[in-house]
This record gives structure tokens, sequence and C-alpha cells, in this order.
């Protein structure tokens, strides 16, 4: 059992806020206001546009391949959570965990994002990902096989419009030019790539600000580090600049409290927990912040 201080530092985040057995505006609100108010970093919401009944693709991170409760729940839009989110807090930051990015029109995806971070004052995190659910893909009539490269583009379009007067892009799935998009972002918007394989470890190191890697434990977590500091060495780059975020699951203090320890000790600085209750969160963030140096928002 862990006791005491440590001096360890994270941010601690609340993840797949917007699931929820039944979704309302006042839920959202409550669940965004806890958050807050209880001193969570960030809110991390999840996204699947449609569950088909039945599909076979396995969920790649529960032993059974099935998303947990994943049918018989409601699956609000992102975006659109978000936005109540942003309407009833000040400071903590809002993020996509993660927005499966080939299933959006990256033009009207890069200014929903832009808005969104507009009005709420630089507070978007971009969580992205390839989808790992072919039916989904099958049923929004997208290609899965190229997701990946689709991805890629599509992220590479957003980033022009968010940063050119008139922005231009030519790439195997987005062609435009003269674009303006308006509002632009209040900032950089960050770019949290997700993924537990080599090619999602390789594209951190390419577009990544921030790391979403799916991983149980420190020691997966190592493997798969050290094909993004391969890659960043490659390119130039200091591994050391992206952030890096892992969900570990569960409600027991002492539990979560050795997984910080080991996830931090690895190179974390971000660790989302479980959407709990309300007075079970507030209980169990008021314990963590006993135990570790908790940087709010």
């Amino acid at each position: 059992m862990m006791t005491g201080s440590s001096h360890v530092q994270v941010k601690l985040g609340l993840f797949s806020a917007n699931t929820t057995p039944r979704a309302s505006g006042s839920q959202a609100a409550a669940t965004a206001r806890l958050a807050e108010d209880i001193g969570l970093e960030s809110l991390w919401v999840a996204e699947h546009i449609v569950i088909p009944a039945g599909y076979s693709t396995a969920y790649p991170y529960d032993p059974s391949g099935k998303l947990p409760d994943g049918e018989d729940i409601d699956w609000p839009d992102p975006f659109i959570w978000l936005t109540y989110a942003a309407a009833v807090t000040e400071r903590i930051k809002l993020a996509t965990g993660v927005t499966v990015l080939p299933l959006r029109n990256p033009v009207v995806t890069a200014k929903q994002i832009a808005t969104l971070d507009a009005l709420s004052g630089g507070r978007v995190i971009l969580g992205v990902g390839v989808g790992w659910l072919g039916e989904e893909f099958e049923a929004l009539g997208v290609p899965f096989n190229d997701r990946g490269r689709r991805h890629d583009d599509y992220l590479q379009a957003m980033k022009a419009l968010w940063t050119q007067e008139k922005a231009a892009i030519s790439n195997s799935f987005v062609d435009f030019r003269d674009a303006i998009s308006r509002p632009r972002p209040s900032a950089s918007v960050p770019v949290v790539v997700s993924g537990h394989s080599a090619a999602a470890a390789r594209r951190v190191a390419r577009v990544g600000d921030g790391w979403f890697p799916g991983v149980a434990t420190a020691g997966e977590l190592a493997d798969l580090y050290a094909v993004v500091r391969e890659e960043c060495s490659t390119l130039g780059r200091n591994p050391s600049e992206i952030e890096i975020t892992v969900y570990v699951s569960g409600s027991d203090a002492d539990t979560l409290s050795t997984s910080i320890e080991e996830f931090a000790a690895a190179g974390v600085s971000r660790i989302l927990l479980t959407k709990l209750p309300g007075d079970d969160l507030r209980a169990l963030v008021a314990v963590l912040g006993d135990r570790f140096d908790v940087v709010t928002a």
C-alpha cells in the first residue's frame, strides 16, 4: 500500500467522459463541472459514429474482442458534447480520445475543431486515430484498408486550413486551393496520435504532439516507445517533445498509485481515469492529490 506523498508530477484526466446509458445536456454539464471542480486537467471523449450490430472485427483493447457495453450505451458526438462542456467550464482541457479521422470530412472537421477551440479560449486537444471497427467504415462507405494513409492526408489538410490564409492542399485523398476557413484556432491545436502498433508509433514521431498508446503496462509502453525514439532519431526530432497519455482502469487508489508511479518512470505525464459516480471520483482524486503532484487545468 502506498502512503504519503510523492514527488511525481502528473496530469489527471477523465476518460470516455461522454459515454453514458442515456445522454443529456444536464448530464454532460454536470460531468464537466465536476471534473473541473475536483482539479482534473482534461476531459476525454470517445467516438463511434455507429456500432453495427453483431460486428465481428475484434476490439483490440479487451480480451473479449468486444467493446464493453459498446452496443448498450449512448455515444454522443464528441464535438457537440465538448461544446456543452466548454460552455459550463473555464479551465479544463477539452480532448477527443479519439476522433476516428478517416471517417470524417477533413474540411468540415477542421471547421468544427477550430470553432470549438476559438470559443473555448484555446482549450482543445485533438486526439486522432485510424479506427479499428471495419463494419463501421463499411456503414459510412469509407474503405477500411487505406485508413492509415487517409488519416495522414486528412490531418495534413486540416493543419493547412488552420495555418494558411488561403489554404491549398493536394494529396491522395484531399484536393483544394484558395480555401479560407475561419475562425482559426486560438493557438496551435495539440494533436495526440493514438495506437499501439509500430505504424502508430512511427506516425506519432512524424505528426504527433502527443501519444495515446492504449497500453496496459509500463513494459508494453517501453517496447513501443523504442519505435517512437527510433523514428524520431531518423527525423531529427527530440522524443521528449511528445507528451504521453495513458488510460488506467479501476477505482482502487493503491493500485492506481502503483500504476502512476510505473508509468511516470516510463515517461508518461498524463493519466486518464475511469468515469465513476461523482462522490467516488471526487474521493479518488483527493487521495491521488495527496500522493502526487497533480497538475490541474
